[in-house]
């Protein structure tokens, strides 16, 4: 493969880091001449020694150089840290762009920031993309899910690429152009916040089964080999049970058990919690989710608050096998409606932002390669392609019929839990949602009275038109 020569390099890549390096790689690998650029040059100069044999990448070794290398009108994909650092990059970039150069953001940018730079960057005669990546190191590496939003101009001045290096699913790329403007890094942001409440349902499972059932890292292991060649089949039941079959090196213990017990996170699931509440679409799970990372990281105070809380013995003494059913069926029941939440907030997002968004190619592009790949996208793909306008996936005939199947497993997990003292809030939020969406009367109305009570805000009733308002204390 011939080296690329000056001004031939049909992309540019600015940041190293595990995600840069593997697709920087994958580019390679389909045969695009790649520029790569790192604000520390030794990042750059041990890159190339060690991928030597990668003749189609060209180092840069300052931000004239590398945009040199660079066929015109230039893509440049920047993958540095979110915030002021994405920001600095593109300004000291801008002096060296000329009219329809291609800027694309492929960090987890919060999509505010992403229409800010959208804006500017028209201004100056640029375009600007953001690209949400998902798949980590592996996927960057091997086959990413991507969810690109900008102009269409932009999309297709490298959709060739995108398409080439995604995760290919039934022969199709896990890509499309989802619509306009901070469309793509809205859609990683909501990915990201469905990927936190799949991940704290999981994690509910596993101490439903090891503190209530007395399982242990070997049992845990085959209960989620078990569950992936079922319904529940997907990339993070996949990785569980991976986990649980790790043991330390050093002590010969599993791993997981010596892990601390402080999760941390980088902000999208917060992200997708808040604008849920600026558009008053409800994504409970998600917002648990969230919380439950946050309460992780008072680790003194819960000890503590054990000595002097004493709660019912977490330790269940009838036969396991009927709970873990159940655990198994609420599971999937509490995925969906995981997935419904944050499909419901893009429906949302998509009319007050004016994205257009297609749900069908969301979860089309989801089914391979990112973190929330689960075989119930087929299904959820099926329900988008039946009725394109649906606006909640509860109310799909299919998976509404199988929730309805498992909410006993439901009601039983998150009774039996309440009973032993261990908190599955997930679970509890995903079956209080699964009530309130389907009942067609709420006690909002005392709500709203007592808010007419003390601020006199006013309700509607329901026997007449119009707006009231009622002096509740009588002089």
């Amino acid at each position: 493969m011939a080296i690329p020569g000056v001004g031939n390099c049909e992309m540019g890549l600015v940041g190293l880091g595990v995600m840069g390096r593997n697709l920087v790689l994958n580019l390679t690998d389909k045969g695009f001449p790649v520029a790569v650029y790192n604000r520390t040059p030794e990042r750059t100069r041990e890159f190339m020694e060690r991928e030597v044999t990668w003749q189609n990448i060209r180092p840069g070794y300052t931000l004239e150089e590398f945009v040199g290398l660079l066929r015109r009108p230039r893509a440049i994909l920047i993958l540095v840290t979110a915030g002021s650092p994405m920001d600095a990059v593109i300004e000291e970039l801008l002096p060296l762009l000329g009219p329809r150069d291609l800027i694309i953001d492929g960090g987890n940018s919060h999509f505010i920031d992403t229409s800010r730079r959208s804006r500017l960057l028209a201004e100056k005669g640029l375009l600007f993309m953001g690209l949400g990546i998902s798949g980590g190191e592996q996927g960057a590496r091997h086959g990413p899910s991507l969810m690109p939003g900008g102009s269409p101009e932009a999309y297709a001045r490298v959709q060739t690429l995108l398409e080439a290096i995604a995760a290919q699913k039934d022969g199709k790329p896990c890509v499309a152009y989802l619509g306009n403007g901070s469309c793509g890094h809205y859609v990683k942001m909501v990915h990201n916040g469905i990927e936190y409440g799949l991940m704290q349902l999981l994690a509910e499972t596993y101490d439903f089964m090891k503190r209530g059932l007395g399982l242990t890292a070997p049992d845990l292991a085959a209960v989620y080999e078990g569950w992936n060649h079922t319904e529940l089949h997907s990339y993070l039941v996949e990785i569980t049970a991976k986990i649980f079959r790790r043991q330390d090196e050093a002590t010969g213990q599993p791993l997981v058990e010596l892990i601390l017990d402080q999760a941390k996170q980088k902000g999208t699931g917060m992200w997708t919690s808040w604008d849920a509440m600026d558009l008053q679409s409800p994504t409970p799970v998600i917002d648990v989710a969230v919380g439950m990372r946050d309460l992780s990281g008072y680790k003194v105070q819960r000890e503590e608050a054990a000595q002097v809380l004493p709660g019912p013995p977490a330790r269940y003494h009838g036969a396991p096998g009927a709970i873990i059913t159940h655990l198994q069926r609420a599971l999937y029941a509490a995925m969906v409606i995981t997935y419904a939440q944050g499909l419901a907030l893009l429906s949302r997002a998509s009319r007050a932002y004016r994205y257009d968004l297609n749900l069908e190619a969301v979860v089309r592009v989801w089914r391979a390669g990112c973190i929330i790949r689960a075989a119930v996208l087929e299904d959820i793909r099926g329900a988008y392609q039946t009725q394109p306008g649906l606006p909640n996936l509860l109310l799909d005939p299919r998976l509404g019929k199988e929730i309805l199947a498992r909410q006993n497993d439901l009601r039983a997990v998150a009774s039996l839990a309440a009973h032993q003292g261990l908190p599955v809030p997930a679970f509890m939020a995903a079956l209080a949602y699964f009530d309130a969406y389907r009942s067609p009367v709420l006690p909002a109305n005392l709500t709203q009275a007592q808010r007419d009570f003390f601020g006199a805000h006013t309700y509607e009733r329901v026997d007449m038109p119009g707006v009231f308002h009622t002096e509740w204390e009588e002089e």
